[in-house]
């Protein structure tokens, strides 16, 4: 019953979270809030918040790395699409090892911005914004409604 518990609530603070950044995108004037890839950082969020790739500076840092490794192969690499996309998911995970801020699903990031041809206004709005949010979110609902630690200490 536990696992029921556990994946009704990860579904309903998804919904709750996600649609407030849906909301923010398009129903006020703020900016863009929304990025394909925090859909996968739900998972992670509300489902496993123990994981140390579910920690907020994993989800900040990992997000904000792989979205500026896509503009600098976006802006600054000239080959087909077909080379650039693979080479920067593949540099931006591994920066991301390297620094030890890995969020798996921040693997996506380069994707996302290199087929959206995204400037480098994208890295306030919707990463640098919707990231503060999604985290803010996540330790207001694990630490103080589901009474989890959240972020670990580890």
């Amino acid at each position: 019953m536990g696992n029921l518990k556990q994946s009704l609530l990860a579904g309903l603070f998804s919904i709750i979270t996600i649609g407030i950044l849906t909301f923010l995108t398009y129903r006020t004037e703020f900016g863009i809030f929304l990025l394909a890839s925090f859909g996968s950082s739900m998972v992670l969020l509300y489902g496993y918040p123990e994981s140390p790739f579910a920690q907020p500076k994993n989800v900040f840092f990992g997000h904000l790395v792989t979205a500026i490794v896509g503009l600098l192969f976006l802006n600054f690499v000239p080959l087909p699409i077909f080379l650039t996309i693979p080479l920067a998911v593949g540099v931006g995970v591994g920066l991301m090892i390297l620094l030890n801020v890995t969020h798996p699903p921040a693997g996506g990031n380069p994707i996302i911005v290199i087929i959206g041809s995204v400037s480098f206004d994208y890295l306030l709005s919707p990463v640098i914004s919707g990231s503060v949010i999604i985290i803010i979110f996540a330790i207001i609902v694990n630490k103080l409604i589901l009474k989890k630690s959240y972020p670990s200490g580890k």
